[in-house]
């Protein structure tokens, strides 16, 4: 069952996350601004969350100026990092969870998840990992195919903690959350 729509505000991520400083958490906007844009939305778009949570918000950015545009010019590059902006303003908004600390490369997932508001000792006790991806244009087929694609590469972390994957698509605006 959908809920009300909610606002999404993308400039948020300026602010920080535990794991997030500010300065990245501007930059995450920024992608997300032109991936967004480039897709040709206006603010106010509608993003569709579905699989494990079902949920619509309502996306709000900063202008995209030439400036930014020159700067994200890698499409590929600028799609992950909007996805990863994305990921963590909806995990915040829809779970108990926050970004505590990047993964280390060759782990199978991106981030550590945690409570929102623990300062545990134990860095890992209660925590989830998560695993992101974006596409920039893609039909449901090539979300799923993604999707399938991120729940076999977190496989080998498998015995350790849960996961959420988030597969982000820009062009009609989807958040697909699998808990794994």
């Amino acid at each position: 069952m959908v809920s009300e729509t909610k606002e999404l505000v993308i400039t948020r991520l300026e602010q920080g996350l535990p794991a997030i400083t500010p300065a990245f958490g501007a930059t995450l906007a920024e992608a997300c601004a032109v991936c967004l844009t480039d897709q040709g939305h206006t603010q106010g778009v509608e993003l569709k969350v579905k699989g494990e949570f079902t949920a619509v918000f309502k996306l709000y950015w900063q202008e995209v100026t030439d400036q930014m545009l020159r700067c994200w010019n890698d499409i590929e590059y600028t799609t992950e990092q909007a996805a990863y902006g994305i990921a963590f303003l909806v995990i915040q908004e829809l779970t108990d969870y926050t970004v505590i600390e990047r993964s280390r490369r060759g782990t199978g997932f991106d981030y550590w998840l945690g409570k929102k508001g623990e300062t545990n000792e134990l860095p890992f006790q209660n925590a989830v990992r998560l695993e992101v991806s974006g596409i920039r244009k893609g039909d449901d087929s090539r979300v799923k195919a993604r999707v399938k694609l991120k729940v076999e590469q977190v496989s080998p972390t498998d015995d350790t903690l849960p996961a959420y994957i988030v597969v982000v698509e820009f062009s009609n605006p989807l958040a697909f959350i699998v808990k794994k």
